[in-house]
């Protein structure tokens, strides 16, 4: 199937690619395709740093953890700083994004990150996701999309899963440190339809002192029927994980090599009973139209969600006589629902293509926060029944001005309200509310001699938890607090430019810049909100792809960043530089391989700048071989070389049992060693 789609916003073409199923394929006058990698050529998009990743190139990398599929995302670096079950910690912009605040997620529609969460405002956990049935990536960055809202003012990523597969797999990995997985998934389709089923089981100790013992087990049902032109599906997801932490722990200790009169190496952990349970089930289910009145779709979800979470970072600073474990809890219903139409219309003599929408999502919590000793309950901080809802109307036109150029405008208004509930605290409980309007704009010139300019600004936003906005007394201290507002505005602004004019060679330069009235962050680990000033940050993204043979790609993906406040401190944790290459063989012979380095930059980690984090540099390799038709043998090497580097690194203040006085130190969370999976994938 061939279209002309130049009009047709990203956004949109990702909903009706979805819509179509695996076999719809596009081109665009002018546009050098990478079938099966990258959906990022010239004319298919509204910014130089929006794109789409195919599942060949998923499936030619590896992957540590399932997060780890983001960073096939320019400039995003995924790392972990406790047990493997919890939500990954994400890098991009200049942001450390904690656990997902600030980078929007979905799958299959539905939102991953967690407002007023338990743990942290945003919480995004992908360990639920099965690679082997991610069909695509869709990906965007800063506030310019009008069909994007809460957590996507550093961009967006929506991960698409099959309708369909080629033939049925089996899939068994064994590596190192008790590293265990298996994957069975397949489809049939009739005339009644077509179903999917995918199921995973994964067990991993890693290379901890006190292993982690993940345990986890994760399934997928799907149904889909119709066609492009009109089409139903629906999803059950299930998912279940246990573990022992791996918290961070202090630099001073790693120096001493020792501790209570036994050795401590980085591998090491201060509390073994540390760790976490989490689980969530879903039912979704999309309807899609396309005739001439134009394109609609119509997508639901009810989702079910429980974490508990017990960690101990500061040690003995508070209790000095039980440590300072506690425990977060987070369990909650959520409804959704989302509706777009789009259609081709006139404005005067110039075409225009109109997409409008609604959004509505609702939140039924029961969050708390509890001092524990070995995950018994000593005392509470808070505990809260929260409700939060949020609306959004969005509209955006893009119109041809002149041949080759076109603009997008856009507007969105957003709306959420609150009601919390105090169980601990009652002058805590109470009622918010806040509406924002949001402007988005681009414009886009070309191509000329295969290469495209683009222009984009937006305001976007920010939710704090709902906590936080009917707050009167600190929880803790219980000395009075400030309310903080429901929502936080920032302003964004891109110039880039995409090009191809050299053979064979796509290139992207974003010249960027986020703006943020305020900082402020829920803090998840002492039940209150941190206030903190303005901020700006702004960088420059530099992307390669190169295929000079079909058998070869080479990616290179450079990103600075200069994140300030606004009162010029430096914001802690914010990596100046990060980088990824990788070089990918396929299908030559019966033989592929792919070998990527990654970097995570230096950065302050306090603000004043004395004391700067220390920058890693890792290698990982992907050997495969395919036995026949219907089998394959590859062989995952992570971390390469064997480098000691840490995944994150923090400074701040920690006591150890013994000690007089609280030490300011830095605490980190050392990356991997070298480690080794073999896994054998079978096709019927």
């Amino acid at each position: 199937m061939t279209t002309r789609l130049k009009t047709l916003p990203l956004p949109l073409l990702g909903a009706l690619c979805a819509a179509c199923g695996p076999a719809f394929a596009h081109t665009l006058p002018g546009a050098v395709e990478i079938q099966g990698h990258y959906d990022n050529g010239v004319g298919t998009s509204d910014a130089a740093s929006q794109g789409s990743i195919g599942a060949s190139l998923l499936k030619s990398r590896p992957a540590l953890r399932p997060g780890e599929l983001l960073e096939f995302v320019p400039g995003i670096i995924v790392t972990q700083h406790s047990g493997d079950g919890k939500a990954n910690q994400y890098f991009l912009r200049g942001f450390n994004l904690d656990h997902g605040t600030d980078f929007a997620t979905t799958v299959n529609g539905m939102p991953v990150n967690m407002p007023t969460h338990g743990h942290g405002q945003g919480y995004s956990d992908l360990n639920f996701l099965i690679p082997e049935v991610v069909q695509r990536i869709d990906y965007r960055k800063g506030p310019y999309y009008a069909g994007d809202g809460d957590f996507s003012s550093a961009g967006a990523a929506d991960f698409v899963y099959r309708r369909r597969l080629d033939a049925p797999l089996a899939l068994l990995t064994l590596g190192d440190n008790g590293y265990r997985r298996a994957v069975a998934a397949g489809s049939s389709g009739g005339d009644d339809g077509t179903w999917l089923g995918a199921f995973e089981a994964a067990r991993n100790d890693g290379p901890w002192t006190v292993p982690q013992r993940v345990r986890k087990s994760n399934g997928l049902l799907s149904w889909s029927r119709g066609t492009a032109t009109e089409g139903f599906s629906a999803s059950l997801m299930g998912y279940d994980a246990r573990w022992t932490s791996t918290d961070q722990v202090p630099q001073r200790l790693i120096d001493a090599g020792s501790y209570a009169g036994r050795p401590f190496d980085r591998y090491d952990s201060l509390d073994a009973s540390d760790g976490g349970a989490t689980g969530r089930s879903s039912l979704s289910a999309i309807w899609h139209r396309n005739d001439e009145n134009g394109q609609t779709r119509v997508s639901g979800y009810a989702m079910h969600y429980r974490l508990q979470l017990w960690s101990n970072f500061t040690y003995a600073l508070e209790r000095p006589d039980d440590g300072d474990q506690f425990e977060q809890q987070d369990t909650r219903t959520v409804l959704g629902l989302r509706a777009t139409h789009a259609f081709d219309h006139l404005i005067g003599p110039l075409a225009a293509r109109t997409e409008v929408g609604v959004q509505f999502r609702h939140d039924r919590i029961r969050v708390g926060l509890y001092d524990t000793v070995q995950r018994v309950r000593t005392a509470t901080t808070r505990e809260d029944r929260v409700r939060e809802s949020m609306a959004a109307l969005h509209a955006d036109s893009s119109i041809e001005l002149l041949p080759k150029l076109r603009a997008v405008v856009g507007l969105r208004v957003d709306r959420v309200g609150s009601r919390v509930e105090s169980l601990s605290e009652a002058q805590n409980s109470g009622r918010s509310s806040a509406t924002q309007v949001s402007p988005k704009a681009s414009l886009v010139f070309g191509p000329f001699a295969k290469t495209e300019f683009f222009v984009n600004a937006g305001r976007g936003l920010h939710s704090n938890d709902a906590r936080g906005t009917t707050a009167r007394i600190d929880p803790k201290s219980g000395e009075p607090v400030d309310r903080v507002p429901p929502l936080v505005a920032s302003r964004g602004a891109e110039i880039g430019v995409r090009t191809e004019v050299i053979p064979k060679l796509q290139s992207s330069l974003a010249l960027w810049r986020l703006d943020f009235a305020s900082e402020l962050v829920y803090v998840g680990d002492a039940g209150a909100t941190e206030a903190s000033a303005a901020s700006r940050r702004r960088g420059v993204e530099f992307n390669n792809r190169w295929t000079p043979v079909p058998w070869f790609l080479l990616d290179a993906d450079f990103a600075w960043n200069h994140a300030r406040f606004r009162t010029g401190e430096r914001i802690p944790n914010a990596v100046d530089r990060v980088a990824s290459v990788a070089a990918t063989v396929r299908d030559l012979g019966p033989w592929s391989a792919s070998l990527q380095w990654r970097y995570l930059g230096p950065g302050a980690l306090i603000e004043d700048n004395s004391v700067r984090s220390l920058s890693s540099l890792t290698a990982n390799l992907r050997v495969a071989r395919k036995l026949g038709d219907k089998a394959e043998l590859s062989l995952d090497v992570f971390n390469l070389a064997d480098r000691k580097v840490n995944d994150i690194q923090y400074y701040y203040e920690s006591r150890l049992p013994g000690e007089a006085d609280a030490v300011a130190d830095r605490h980190v969370h050392p990356a991997e060693p070298r480690t080794a999976r073999l896994t054998l994938t079978l096709k019927f």
